[in-house]
């Protein structure tokens, strides 16, 4: 899965132009997050398809300002419980490993931008 940011003009129908792009083309954003910054917005949306997700944005002018691979973590049955993130996010730190990315998906699943995704993983799956 890979994490894409695009920069939106921070006004009304921007976003919907985003989504009505993908959707007629058929990319489902798995993921969405985003946050205003003066005039522009910053958004990260998940997806299967970067080369096809990229192209297509672009083409539409919409400006992808970067393109990374993320650590996307099944929540399962542990979704909401009280004390999950924060174990999560101890047994990364404890293994040397920053988060400078964190968002829900959809299907119970969270996705970490992390500086080292073996480690991250390692970490979360106990190796």
């Amino acid at each position: 899965m890979k994490d894409l940011t695009v920069v939106l003009k921070n006004q009304p129908g921007t976003l919907a132009d985003m989504g009505e792009t993908l959707g007629k083309n058929g990319i489902n954003m798995e993921g969405l997050c985003g946050f205003p910054l003066k005039n522009e917005a910053f958004v990260h949306i998940l997806v299967e398809d970067e080369e096809t997700t990229r192209w297509l944005l672009e083409d539409a002018g919409f400006e992808v300002r970067a393109v990374r691979e993320v650590l996307v973590v099944d929540l399962g049955h542990i979704v909401g419980k009280p004390g999950t993130g924060g174990n999560m996010a101890r047994k990364i730190g404890d293994a040397g490993v920053n988060i400078d990315l964190i968002y829900f998906a959809e299907n119970n699943r969270i996705v970490l931008g992390v500086d080292d995704l073996e480690k991250a993983h390692a970490a979360l799956s106990g190796e």
